[in-house]
């Protein structure tokens, strides 16, 4: 069973929430959070595989407290999937730049979010090509003094530079697979490396280290 908390300031979404995932079948809610301090306490006492997080709660916002746990070394295993009313750049990437490994609007349709839980859970980072890009436009949009530090590449092959630009750009395995010539177990080969190598958590990760270092074009 995948175990999910829920962290939303409306109890009745929370319900909602709850209610879908329990009868999921596979997923399971281990705890309900109010506001963001709550839901670093609850991922804390817990051990999620995964948090449903809101954006904007009341004591610390879901950007903060996603941060939190993304930089607690004991909750290595948790993933944060970003749950918002609000379709802004500025926190599709806050949230990224967090660390949190997806990013959906509450509209999402049910049948997308369990999916979505279920990709996430697995290690997945769930970033359409369309968030992908507007991350990259943001990104450029930024002046340069407040743009991050650029990361650097060392250990990395080449072939593996070529398979995180692709996954820079938002494509699956498959897709990055079938455009390389590669075995689909070769790609997420690859793609482990690189997450070793660079020490990130999963493949939303990827996105960002591929146009801080320039493997994507802010101008595509």
């Amino acid at each position: 069973m995948i175990r999910v908390l829920i962290a939303d300031d409306q109890a009745l979404l929370r319900g909602s929430f709850r209610a879908l995932v329990d009868l999921s079948g596979d997923c399971t809610t281990v705890g309900q959070a109010g506001t963001g301090s709550e839901a670093v306490r609850l991922a804390r006492e817990v051990r999620p595989d995964v948090v449903l997080m809101d954006v904007r709660m009341p004591e610390m916002n879901g950007i903060d407290a996603t941060r939190l746990i993304s930089e607690d070394s004991a909750l290595g295993g948790v993933k944060v999937l970003i749950l918002t009313t609000f379709d802004l750049d500025e926190y599709v990437y806050g949230a990224l730049r967090a660390g949190a490994s997806g990013f959906l609007l509450k509209d999402t349709p049910p049948a997308e979010l369990l999916s979505a839980i279920r990709v996430v859970a697995g290690g997945e980072g769930l970033l359409s090509p369309s968030v992908t890009r507007r991350l990259i436009y943001e990104f450029a949009r930024r002046p340069l003094p407040e743009r991050p530090v650029p990361r650097r590449l060392d250990g990395v092959t080449e072939r593996e530079k070529e398979v995180l630009t692709l996954v820079g750009l938002g494509l699956s395995n498959n897709e990055i697979a079938a455009h390389l010539g590669l075995s689909l177990a070769t790609v997420k080969t690859h793609v482990g490396r690189i997450l070793a190598k660079l020490g990130v958590r999963d493949r939303a990760q990827l996105v960002i280290v591929a146009y801080e270092t320039g493997l994507v074009a802010v101008g595509l």
